[in-house]
């Protein structure tokens, strides 16, 4: 306890020397840092936070100095992540390639693979996206047609990817493409690391009903990938694919943690107003809050107990399901309770005063939530069937 108290201290020190004003407090979508070779940055504040967490290894905290990380214990970790909440810290990198290939990478990238890549995705200097859905294979990940044709040294790619996140703005891409077209669907399977400015490759945005999103079809006509950039086993890239959606279910799970923002009861005051008691007026309105607070603080501890979990070797992998499902669930209650707080002011779409709809195009985006990832009903299969153990599930 003495030298997580002495961290603390020292992290302390550093986050206050270190972490500029402009990156303090509520993030708006403006601000998101997400790195990679075509970065925009709102301020040059913005573009420092990234480089001196990078630095210090900090974007990943618990990922090995030797790959770039910060090296951190569990334990640190949460004392790093108390103290950048306590400052109100927006976070200094968004980065698929830590929440999702990072860890992939780790559990079955060559040294080299590791060398190469991991540091980049540290310092923001890499973004990538993910290469999983295709038109007709949706839940049925598994059943996916993007093929790629052996060609000696590389591979040359034909097939097509849907909702492929930030495609547009990628630099590299990690994807699931089919080497044996004979073999059972979820064996034949390979995943294959390849940049997004290989010829061949290009990306047509898709608007959702908020109006905006961050979501493309890609397409692939005879990319060239190299044979070096395959990650595993050859023809065992479902087992890579597992091993990632776990960790893309807990991000997307992630969103029931609200950690920033104004409080959902300070948004109904500000909006109905209080009563003589000084309490917001509205009793239904006021339970649910409450009852969404309790719930979402639930859910946090959960969350931490589930990392615990893992870094002991101890986690179930379907508590990914579960973590996500539930997250979803409570990132879309958390938004319907946002639009009934800012009363009829929510529903404005496009004037300055409620930042361009931002609530209400929020809100209409947490309905993909529950697909993305996965879907609720897929979710709830998995724990039925893997954690519950119901009799035919």
């Amino acid at each position: 306890m003495a030298d997580l108290e002495t961290f603390r201290a020292e992290t302390r020190a550093w986050l206050e020397e270190n972490c500029p004003p402009e990156v303090r407090g509520p993030a708006g979508d403006e601000d998101g840092i997400w790195g990679g070779r075509e970065a925009t940055f709102k301020t040059p504040q913005h573009k420092l936070w990234m480089e001196r967490m990078g630095a210090k290894g900090w974007t990943a905290p618990e990922w090995p100095k030797a790959y770039g990380g910060g090296g951190l214990s569990r334990e640190e970790a949460k004392v790093l992540q108390s103290e950048l909440r306590r400052i109100k810290a927006q976070p200094a990198l968004n980065s698929f390639g830590i929440w999702m290939l990072g860890p992939a990478l780790l559990a079955f990238g060559t040294e080299e693979q590791k060398q190469r890549f991991l540091p980049e995705i540290v310092r923001g200097e890499i973004r990538w996206c993910q290469g999983y859905s295709e038109p007709g294979s949706g839940s049925d990940l598994a059943s996916i047609q993007t093929r790629a044709e052996d060609k000696g040294d590389h591979w040359i790619v034909n097939g097509q990817k849907v909702w492929t996140s930030y495609a547009d703005k990628a630099d590299w891409i990690f994807c699931l493409v089919r080497t044996d077209p004979e073999a059972p669907k979820h064996l034949g399977i390979s995943f294959v690391l390849f940049d997004m400015a290989t010829k061949g490759v290009s990306t047509r945005p898709i608007t959702l009903i908020s109006g905006k999103s961050p979501f493309c079809e890609t397409f692939f006509d005879d990319v060239r990938v190299e044979k070096e950039n395959l990650v595993g086993t050859l023809n065992r890239g479902w087992d890579v694919a597992k091993h990632l959606l776990a960790h893309e279910r807990t991000m997307i799970g992630a969103m029931g943690e609200v950690r920033a923002g104004r409080p959902l009861g300070q948004v109904a005051t500000d909006s109905i107003g209080v009563g003589e008691d000084g309490r917001l007026e509205d009793p239904m309105l006021r339970a649910r809050i409450a009852e969404m607070e309790v719930d979402a603080a639930a859910f946090r501890l959960a969350m931490e107990r589930t990392g615990d979990l893992a870094k002991a070797g101890q986690a179930h992998p379907a508590i990914a399901s579960m973590l996500k499902y539930y997250g979803s669930e409570l990132n879309k209650r958390r938004h319907e309770l946002l639009m009934a707080a800012g009363g009829s002011d929510a529903l404005e779409w496009e004037s300055d005063r409620s930042d361009h709809g931002r609530s209400a195009r929020d809100w209409l985006r947490t309905k993909a939530n529950s697909i993305e990832g996965g879907t609720s009903e897929v979710q709830l299969n998995i724990i039925a069937k893997h954690l519950l153990q119901l009799p035919g599930a």
